[in-house]
């Protein structure tokens, strides 16, 4: 704690408080947000694992922006400017990351090889 001798010595400006990112308040208590991809980009993960995630720069239809993650296998057909559905939800290995974005809505395609476990990964049923 500062005494005020110091305060009038320095003559500090006024700090910003930082505030944290609550997931509930990025989506504005929604439960998904549309948003559109700015920027992707892959990031290692915490100690024990390695692997390259594949990540997204998300500017949600309430103008902030977040880290998402594209869940699933392989590739994906995400571009700069993609159209995509956003959900709460942490990544354990990948700090800071609380988002995750919805396969099979919008421009981010369902799995295309996946029989077991579809309705995680967007694919639809082969009906025969």
């Amino acid at each position: 704690m500062t005494t005020f001798s110091q305060l009038s010595k320095h003559k500090f400006k006024h700090r910003k408080i930082k505030l944290r990112s609550n997931p509930i308040n990025a989506l504005a208590n929604c439960p998904q947000k549309r948003g559109i991809c700015v920027k992707l980009l892959r990031l290692t993960p915490k100690k024990p694992n390695s692997a390259l995630r594949k990540l997204a720069i998300v500017r949600l239809c309430n103008k902030r922006r977040i880290y998402a993650y594209l869940a699933g296998e392989g590739k994906h057909s995400l571009q700069e400017h993609s159209v995509v559905l956003v959900r709460a939800g942490r990544v354990k290995d990948l700090p800071g990351i609380k988002f995750k974005i919805i396969r099979g809505v919008y421009d981010f395609n369902g799995h295309p090889d996946r029989k077991n476990a579809r309705s995680k990964y967007g694919t639809k049923l082969n009906k025969k």
